[in-house]
């Protein structure tokens, strides 16, 4: 998996590429993790390129869901694929996350 940052104003916009799996999900959530602890407040991860999410990448995209929440941010998701929307689906988790069907659209709703 390959994890890319870039800033658009004051969202952190971070690109995931590869498989979001056991043996993956840490390297996201350091990342996230230390963007929530410089203390950033609204992250969005494009999923454009996600090819596959398992239970430990869903973890990730909770936690940092509840951390950002905890400090008033916003965690966003845009450009799911769908077979990683239907885990999003199966899993509830399109009903708990702002999620957007384009980079552009997320951007505009913050």
């Amino acid at each position: 998996m390959d994890i890319q940052e870039e800033r658009k104003g004051q969202v952190v916009i971070v690109k995931i590429n590869g498989r979001l799996d056991s043996i993956s999900s840490s390297e996201l959530e350091s990342k996230i993790s230390g963007l929530i602890d410089k203390n950033e407040k609204i992250i969005l991860v494009d999923c454009q390129q996600l090819s596959y999410v398992s239970s430990a990448g869903l973890r990730v995209f909770l936690m940092g869901l509840k951390k950002l929440n905890a400090v008033q941010g916003k965690f966003l998701i845009c450009s799911l694929q769908d077979m990683v929307k239907d885990v999003f689906d199966i899993s509830g988790f399109t009903g708990i996350f702002s999620i957007y069907n384009s980079q552009n659209e997320a951007l505009n709703a913050v």
